[in-house]
């Protein structure tokens, strides 16, 4: 095949380029631009897509023995993906940007053109497995993105290879440094990529600027005020800065965020628990859209913990119910459900609640 390897500049992207050259594919080797000021988003293992990063990638794909090409994406990730957090977080919202990344750009602007210029297939350093076309959870659990990659539908999954995804990450690195790859010991990355300093909050001040409002707790007592509801996050309890002490003596927590009010309501940590949820814009790649209800399991953030559920299509929306409460369940994150090790679908979180019995199966 034709393969198109994205390489960022670290380790993960080149030592699955050189496999897919191994397996005997016809590699071409690019590294995304996704910054219009390159130096401005990366400090340290923080952030990506600086010059240091593109020349990393370069000097990997002449390693490699590849050809190697930088395409400009600056504007589509901004608008996709930098934007679209702004925006989020505005909302009241916690978007997550890797998975709207490889939603719009590797797997949408990138894998279209690749598939224009003759290209069969794109692939990346994720660690994830398919199988039979069906995405799977990476041997490597500490390093599984299968949940970042379940917003993939299953022509981009027919299209797309991880050669990663059945090998532990110390492995990894050091096959890297076998092949005589300058990457083996770089780094990774964390954090939001294009959050360089990791201050997210400071990010966002000077995105949307000052918008005052009150912090209240549940029953409406107005507790403080702050400066921007979108510095808070759902299940927050660090940075509250409230003065006036629980009267249980118990740390409160971000209960909800009202964006238009711009109110934030803090409470105590149980009222965090939920056990039903909503999620729009379903995807389903691991089974047909079900019919009737069907027990799984559901991943709610990244790296989260997994819930055992009972799942169900209401018109458009996806309905979950959880079969023990999770707490802190963020609207804006995905839901993605499992059978197994195999994705069956996602979905972005758009309501939840408390309002029906946990071990309830729904009625139809």
């Amino acid at each position: 095949m034709r393969v198109l390897a994205a390489m960022s500049g670290g380790v993960d992207s080149a030592t699955a380029a050189a496999r897919a050259v191994e397996a005997g594919h016809d590699v071409t080797g690019i590294h995304l631009a996704l910054s219009a000021n390159p130096s401005s988003y990366r400090t340290g293992a923080r952030g990506c897509c600086t010059l240091e990063d593109a020349r990393d990638a370069r000097r990997a794909a002449d390693v490699i023995g590849i050809p190697f090409y930088v395409w400009d994406m600056a504007e589509r990730f901004h608008r996709d993906v930098v934007e679209d957090f702004v925006a989020e977080y505005a909302a009241g919202r916690t978007p997550n940007p890797c998975l709207r990344c490889n939603e719009k750009i590797k797997f949408a602007a990138v894998l279209d053109k690749a598939l224009a210029l003759g290209f069969d297939a794109v692939c990346t350093g994720h660690y994830a497995q398919i199988k039979d076309g069906i995405l799977h959870r990476a041997a490597d659990p500490g390093k599984d993105q299968s949940y970042v990659l379940a917003v993939l539908t299953s022509d981009q999954l027919a299209h797309a290879l991880f050669p990663l995804g059945d090998t532990p990450k110390t492995q990894v690195r050091a096959e890297a440094s076998r092949r005589g790859l300058a990457v083996a010991d770089k780094p990774d990355s964390h954090d939001v990529c294009f959050i360089a300093d990791g201050d997210t909050r400071g990010f966002l001040a000077r995105q949307l600027g000052e918008a005052p409002g009150q912090i209240v707790d549940a029953p409406g007592a107005v507790l403080g005020e702050h400066a921007g509801a979108y510095a808070f996050t759902l299940g927050q309890r660090k940075g509250l800065r409230v003065g006036t002490p629980a009267g249980d003596g118990k740390p409160r927590y971000v209960l909800d965020i009202e964006p238009v009010t711009r109110t934030v309501t803090v409470g105590p940590a149980e009222d965090l628990d939920v056990t039903e949820i909503t999620a729009t814009r379903p995807v389903w790649t691991g089974c047909p859209p079900p019919d009737e209800p069907r027990d799984c399991l559901v991943q709610l953030r990244a790296h989260g913990e997994v819930h055992p559920c009972t799942a169900w299509l209401d018109g458009g929306a996806l309905r979950i119910r959880l079969h023990h409460p999770a707490r802190g369940v963020a609207k804006g994150q995905a839901a993605v459900l499992y059978d197994d090790t195999a994705v069956l679908g996602s979905g972005t979180i758009s309501g939840t609640s408390q309002s029906q019995p946990v071990h309830a199966r729904p009625r139809r």
